[in-house]
């Protein structure tokens, strides 16, 4: 097991560093995903600190892995630089605060079966109050190919390193505890996070008929459930969609945006690997589906780098006269010869649009394509009436919203860290 190198950052007057390390029984819950069961290691840490400091003082403190709770399991090698832990340490004793840990996405490759190794963590205290300050370390996360196993401690754990506070000269001592400079909270924090707020981009959802000379219609941004199929099992998560549309004769020519910033990527990702496309649903007047597709990546995404989502286009010819309306469909994603399936639990309406029937139009089948003239169009409106796909509304709480191709793809590279877990030692 790789141990981290361990830097203390000290105020003026704060004497050298003392370590200790510490060992205790630790409960890792794999995520759900994977369909593991909790499992039972032993952690042992190292805690860095000054020995010494005074009050006033921010001093950083760090820990470093000894031992993880076990090995990387027989299901997925992982990659480098792709493993990343986080936890709390919690000070005690003459000053009580909860210290956020965190370490830099660093690590050699992994392979199936290999000693975890993790990155040192670091975080920050300010001194309050003079006394004997303890440091203890507590629950703490390992994200891998943006899912997160957590781990927490089963037994009461001794303090590994302790710092005395002196009074500062002429200082008041009374400032409050200050987090570390990571900004996590939490020992477990979620790759995945909350939906984010919609907004409301979309105007008025009442069709105008009199809007006959404008081109461009922007829709309704909509949260969208989806229940999706992965070759690793079932996912289900949320994402904002939004349908644009702009006039082109009698047709339409649409896209179809991810509106929510997507995840880091996990693991390098070859250029031309990964292509999405979506059926956008016809209802109102018209009936059938519009396929529209996205390009696959240009480039290779490097490990940790933002990957982003593609506008979706395609082409809409109306089959029906009348008030039509849009709503995003199944969508598909096609990554190193392996395929990902969501479909949405219900009907969100992201667009309404006043369409005029076109010879050989989308009405009671799918399109592709196509145009012509004459059609007016209307502003977006909002909707959600049931789907006619055969899914009912689940009502599903999963919060987490699409993360982009990275959490459908499916794919050994990009999905591979979805049953990451620890596994018990073996003899």
């Amino acid at each position: 097991m790789l141990v981290g190198g361990a830097g203390v950052l000290l105020g003026v007057a704060a004497v050298p560093a003392q370590a200790a390390e510490v060992s205790y029984r630790t409960e890792c819950v794999p995520p759900p995903i994977s369909g593991l069961p909790p499992v039972q290691g032993t952690t042992t840490v190292a805690v860095t600190a000054p020995a010494a400091a005074k009050v006033g003082e921010e001093v950083e403190v760090v820990w470093t892995f000894v031992q993880a709770a076990s090995k990387n399991p027989d299901l997925v090698d992982l990659p480098a630089n792709s493993v990343q832990p986080s936890g709390t340490l919690k000070a005690a004793g003459a000053q009580a605060a909860d210290i956020a840990m965190r370490g830099p996405r660093e690590n050699p490759p992994i392979p199936k079966g290999g000693a975890m190794v993790l990155s040192a963590m670091k975080g920050t205290l300010k001194l309050t109050t003079p006394g004997a300050v303890t440091l203890t370390p507590g629950a703490y996360a390992i994200n891998a190919m943006s899912t997160d196993t957590k781990c927490a401690p089963q037994e009461a754990v001794q303090a590994a390193a302790t710092i005395n506070v002196t009074p500062a000269d002429g200082g008041s001592g009374t400032s409050s505890p200050t987090p570390g400079p990571t900004g996590s909270g939490s020992p477990s924090p979620s790759p995945t996070g909350g939906p984010g707020p919609s907004g409301s981009p979309a105007p008025s959802g009442t069709p105008a008929p009199t809007t006959s000379g404008q081109t461009d219609f922007t829709g309704k941004e909509v949260q969208v459930p989806y229940k999706c199929k992965t070759p690793i099992g079932d996912k289900e998560a949320t994402s904002p969609v939004q349908i644009d549309a702009r006039r082109n004769g009698g047709s339409f020519d649409l896209t179809v945006r991810f509106k929510e910033s997507v995840m880091d990527s996990p693991a390098e990702i070859p250029a031309d690997s990964v292509k999405p496309s979506m059926e956008v649903v016809l209802g109102g007047a018209d009936t059938g589906t519009v396929h529209v597709e996205g390009p696959t990546n240009a480039e290779p995404i490097k490990a940790g780098d933002p990957i982003e989502i593609p506008d979706l286009t395609g082409t809409y010819k109306p089959g029906a006269s009348g008030e039509s309306t849009l709503s995003p469909g199944v969508l598909t994603v096609e990554a190193l010869g392996t395929t990902t399936t969501c479909t949405p639990a219900k009907t969100e309406v992201s667009l309404t649009l006043d369409t005029t029937q076109q010879p050989g139009g989308a009405a009671g089948g799918s399109s592709s394509g196509g145009s012509s003239s004459g059609g007016s169009a209307a502003g977006g409106s909002a909707g959600g009436s049931a789907s006619g796909g055969g899914l009912a509304e689940t009502g599903a709480e999963d919060d987490a919203t699409l993360k982009a191709l990275a959490l459908v793809a499916g794919t050994a590279v990009l999905l591979g860290g979805a049953v990451f877990t620890f596994l018990p030692r073996r003899p």
